[in-house]
């Protein structure tokens, strides 16, 4: 299996395409669809919260299809695979358009929070 976790460092593009579509699909499935809602629904649009509850189903579920791609399966695993389709990004939209696909799985749309006095931010004087 040694041979297997050198080659996952090496997947073309065209490959990483084909993990990543697997991976989104995996979302899909209605298993992991109804563990993705519990962890929201655990979450309750809490940042802290969603990285209790939402992140490591989303991790268990990346896991479970990247491990056939030679990917350990673990933490460490999912992110090298991120890292490396985060390599592709930049050359290729439509891995780019993918990696935001699943990311939008995931992780709750960023909104700013309103500056100024009343967010509790301190700004000195002097």
């Amino acid at each position: 299996m040694a041979a297997a976790s050198a080659q996952a460092a090496s997947l073309s593009a065209e490959q990483a395409k084909v993990v990543l579509a697997e991976v989104i699909q995996a979302f899909s499935a209605p298993e992991n669809a109804v563990r993705m809602d519990e962890a929201r629904d655990n979450a309750c649009n809490d940042m802290g919260k969603m990285l209790q509850f939402v992140l490591p189903v989303a991790t268990q579920i990346q896991q479970e299809v990247i491990k056939a791609y030679g990917f350990s399966c673990d933490g460490e695993g999912v992110l090298k695979f991120a890292r490396l389709v985060k390599s592709y990004e930049a050359q290729d939209p439509e891995i780019a358009s993918l990696s935001g696909k699943l990311k939008a799985l995931f992780l709750p749309p960023m909104t700013l929070p309103p500056h100024g006095p009343a967010s509790g931010g301190s700004v000195a004087a002097s």
